[in-house]
């Protein structure tokens, strides 16, 4: 079989994407890839890491640590911003800074951030969302419950197309349930978005220290739809990416004795900026089985202060 004909990729774990000193690049010249982009790398403070400027919003999710983010937006203004930090993801919302499309982009920090994008030449406002600012979704119920940190979503930020989330779903727990699909445009009911899952996952809280960190997994599905043929059925750990151009997908599910998180990148060629989704009509009823139930008394996971 030649290389052309080569079955797309899907699934990709910690460090296959890696690229120009960064863990992992998501962008268009990923076969099947158009509307969303991510880069994730572990920052160093004496060595910055730039994105040139491009037609392409983006949005910097700190995701352990502090970041200083450096940007020259495209009249030539340079702003400095910098971005308090957690812990780890598990900490509860960071500062998140979105940046105006064709503006360059210099990071310096210690720790790990994650660069959300999508195409554009719309430009928007850079901003700083605070992690107080930041909207805290609990979601679902019971075994179903998770936390959802919507920093990135219409409601909270103005954007040209991306809407960009994480969930943290506690040990034992499961997220992106019942299953569920937006790819195809229905007015009103369903619209048309790509989705990257960066994943991370650690021993839960109360652990034990002497637990093997880099043992935490969790996992994750997704099936076919009209759409497209899609087949996921992976263990996901830290730094793993999995790529939803169509189908249904979920669950997400943190396996017991560790707890599970992702960032979600969605954007498409939809002309409004709007998450509208179908639930697998085969599981849809389990939504009923919430009502009664409460959250799980786990949640919500909150910081253990600022990092710098």
């Amino acid at each position: 079989m030649s290389h052309a004909d080569e079955p797309i990729r899907w699934f990709h774990s910690a460090g296959a994407l890696a690229r120009d000193g960064w863990e992992s690049v998501v962008d268009d010249s990923l076969p099947g890839w158009e509307h969303t982009g991510l880069h994730v790398a572990r920052l160093d403070p004496s060595a910055p890491l730039t994105l040139p400027g491009a037609a392409v919003e983006r949005l910097v999710v700190p995701l352990a640590g502090w970041v200083e983010a450096t940007v020259v937006d495209p009249g030539g203004e340079q702003t400095v911003h910098a971005l308090a930090g957690r812990h780890s993801v598990f900490d509860g919302p960071s500062d998140v800074l979105y940046v105006t499309s064709g503006s360059v982009l210099e990071l310096r920090g210690s720790g790990r951030v994650a660069v959300a994008s999508s195409p554009t030449a719309e430009q928007f406002p850079t901003r700083l969302v605070t992690s107080a600012e930041t909207p805290v979704e609990l979601r679902g119920a019971g075994t179903s419950s998770r936390q959802v940190h919507n920093f990135g979503t219409p409601d909270a930020l103005d954007a040209a197309r991306f809407i960009v989330c994480e969930v943290i779903t506690p040990a034992g727990n499961w997220s992106s349930y019942p299953p569920h699909k937006h790819d195809e445009h229905v007015d009103g009911h369903e619209s048309r978005l790509e989705e990257i899952y960066y994943f991370e996952a650690t021993p839960t809280r109360g652990a034990a220290a002497s637990i093997d960190a880099d043992a935490a997994f969790g996992l994750f599905s997704t099936s076919s739809s009209p759409a497209g043929e899609i087949a996921i059925d992976a263990q996901v750990r830290t730094g793993d990416i999995a790529l939803v151009p169509f189908g249904y997908h979920g669950p997400a599910v943190a396996a017991p004795g560790y707890d599970l998180y992702y960032l979600n990148v969605m954007a498409g060629p939809d002309p409004e900026r709007a998450w509208r989704i179908t639930d697998d009509p085969r599981h849809t009823w389990v939504r009923g089985e919430w009502d009664g139930q409460s959250i799980d008394a786990r949640l919500p996971y909150t910081t253990e202060g600022t990092h710098r």
